[in-house]
């Protein structure tokens, strides 16, 4: 867990400190995917605002990251493994950003 002045803490699920990279490997259904992300068809009350606010979650964890200076990654649990496993090793290589 990385934690900012600002009290905010993001949970990057890969953390390569020395080059300060922070790569989120994101669920479509919990996060929203433009693809493969569907609403709810039960408890629509409960998880409408809930996937929102992991949304929105995301968002502010991106901003407060960049802001730092880190380069955020975030993979869809849909894309390839080669792909995802090139976008890494490319911000790891030149240091910039692979989302």
């Amino acid at each position: 867990m990385l934690r900012f002045e600002d009290g905010v803490k993001v949970r990057p699920d890969i953390v390569f400190t020395a080059r300060k990279i922070a790569v989120f490997v994101d669920g479509c259904f919990w996060h929203a995917c433009p693809e493969h992300g569907r609403q709810p068809t039960t408890n629509d009350w409960y998880w409408t605002p809930k996937l929102r606010r992991n949304v929105e979650r995301d968002r502010r964890a991106d901003e407060v990251l960049v802001a730092a200076g880190w380069v955020v990654i975030r993979i869809w649990e849909h894309e390839p493994l080669d792909t995802a496993f090139k976008r890494v090793t490319t911000a790891i290589e030149h240091g910039f950003e692979g989302s």
